[in-house]
């Protein structure tokens, strides 16, 4: 991974800050656009050669502007990793809050484009990139209560395999991972009821580690993959294996 430059949105904690550590370690410079307070006390964790820059991925503009801050900083990006996302509420559709709706999916699915957006050009104009987006097994299967977030996600894989194809003409890899779910701060946004059924649904029969899903997002944005684009990684237990 040395000599590569990797965007991390949401990098400081849950998957995206596990994702952060395993590329530092095999050599990239990282980048964790984040809006959190702790980010930057996150990535001087993680030494020299990773940087906080605040970003709230909700924000065309904030992210062009977190784009030109990381290529004058560090270089230009050639690996992207979207994790930055929320839950939401649990709730039934009928009674889903539409300012939480709205949330939901400003950040987990039109974050997701504008990062990937603002992100592509460099990648297209040097002729290499590897991009993934982190979705959900809600995506593929829809988890009660949870309307919103599996509509996102679903949305997620679907941006994701576009994408993918319309640049599967170069070197530029556009996959996504489907986790199940890990113990996160995402949890502090569901219900306990919630999260006893994700786990009743696991065949696994445990949680998703955070460590287990950046070793498989780290293969997804590393040289190595070099023939597979929009695809959807399963990392969900044995939950939904399609």
């Amino acid at each position: 991974m040395e000599n590569q430059i990797g965007v991390i949105t949401g990098g400081t904690q849950g998957i995206g800050l596990a994702v952060a550590k395993v590329l530092a370690a095999r050599g990239a410079k990282v980048v964790s656009w984040d809006i959190d307070e702790t980010n930057a006390a996150a990535m001087a964790l993680l030494g020299d050669d990773a940087t906080a820059i605040s970003c709230d991925i909700t924000d065309l503009t904030s992210v062009e502007i977190a784009y030109a801050e990381t290529c004058r900083k560090v270089g230009t990006p050639t690996i992207l990793v979207n994790s930055a996302g929320i839950a939401g509420p649990n709730a039934p559709l009928d009674e889903y809050d539409v300012e939480a709706w709205h949330k939901v999916i400003n950040i987990n699915l039109h974050g997701t484009f504008y990062v990937n957006r603002v992100c592509v050009a460099g990648m297209k104009a040097s002729g290499y990139g590897r991009i993934t987006n982190i979705a959900s097994i809600a995506g593929k299967e829809g988890n009660p209560n949870a309307s919103a977030y599996s509509a996102s996600k679903a949305a997620v894989i679907g941006l994701t395999k576009s994408l993918g194809k319309e640049l599967a003409g170069q070197d530029i890899a556009v996959n996504c991972v489907t986790p199940a779910a890990a113990r996160t701060r995402i949890f502090d946004q569901m219900s306990g009821e919630h999260i006893d059924y994700m786990l009743s649904r696991i065949p696994r029969g445990r949680f998703l580690e955070v460590e287990e899903a950046a070793k498989m997002i780290a293969w997804t944005v590393s040289p190595e993959n070099s023939f597979t684009t929009g695809a959807v990684f399963d990392l969900s237990g044995g939950r939904a294996t399609y």
